[in-house]
């Protein structure tokens, strides 16, 4: 246990202390590189601003994350019970997945308008690939035993998908998550600074790179791993919390 909580601390130290030294050494210009004690520094002055702006991206990312995740599941369960729904919606989750979203982030602004809306859209958009492919999977790895054991019952598709499929998709949502936390994130970031909301880090981003402001525009990128350590680090906590009864926890319980 000591070694799982320890070994991530000393990389995190390590990579700071390189960083920092790295622009102390060569005398790196602010706004290319900020060193980072300098971004911690700014970041406890205008603790107030970041932290209102950090709640703000927060929202935006988990809100279209649920959203993702309903949306993905109902696509997964249909995915699952049809080859046909697959073949159809396979291409198309693969064309949002490989089109730089950032692209037509300004065409949806100017499609929903400014305001929390397209920050949501897009940030269910670009999540909701990873979850529907990951519903899929999970559903169609359910137990075999389990599945004949159901039908022997006459256990019908509704039955069958909440007792069985569901639950086995769940280890394979919670690995997508991992990835969709980050991507969710960068999303709500990139939406917020597209001149669509006032509020969230994306914002303060925006005005930092516009008027050349390298404390602030650092800090925040500091706020924006925080905040993703922060998501990982609970998402961890739900994955062990939720997948007790799974093998992968249980032989975590016993390398620890």
């Amino acid at each position: 246990m000591v070694r799982r909580v320890l070994a991530p601390v000393v990389g995190i130290v390590t990579f700071l202390v390189a960083w920092e030294l790295l622009v102390r050494l060569r005398d790196v210009r602010p706004f290319v590189l900020q060193a980072p004690s300098r971004s911690v520094q700014y970041l406890g002055e205008q603790a107030g601003d970041f932290w209102s702006a950090s709640v703000v991206t927060l929202r935006h990312a988990l809100v279209g994350l649920a959203a993702a995740l309903v949306v993905g599941v109902l696509l997964g369960a249909l995915m699952s019970a049809s080859r046909f729904v697959q073949d159809a919606v396979q291409p198309v989750l693969v064309l949002v997945i490989v089109t730089p979203f950032v692209a037509y982030i300004s065409s949806v602004v100017l499609w929903l308008g400014a305001g929390d809306r397209p920050v949501l859209f897009m940030v269910a958009l670009v999540c909701t690939p990873a979850y529907s492919f990951a519903a899929v999977d999970g559903m169609r790895g359910a137990d075999p035993a389990a599945r004949e054991l159901l039908a022997s019952v006459d256990a019908s598709r509704a039955e069958v998908l909440w007792r069985l499929r569901l639950p086995s998709a769940i280890p394979a949502l919670l690995t997508a998550s991992r990835f969709n936390v980050g991507l969710s994130l960068i999303a709500a970031y990139l939406v917020e600074g597209s001149s669509a909301v006032n509020e969230g880090l994306g914002a303060i981003g925006r005005r930092a790179a516009a008027f050349n402001l390298g404390d602030a525009l650092w800090a925040t990128v500091f706020a924006m791993a925080i905040l993703g350590t922060v998501c990982l680090f609970a998402l961890g906590l739900i994955e062990r919390s939720v997948l007790r009864w799974h093998p992968s926890q249980r032989l975590t319980v016993l390398r620890v």
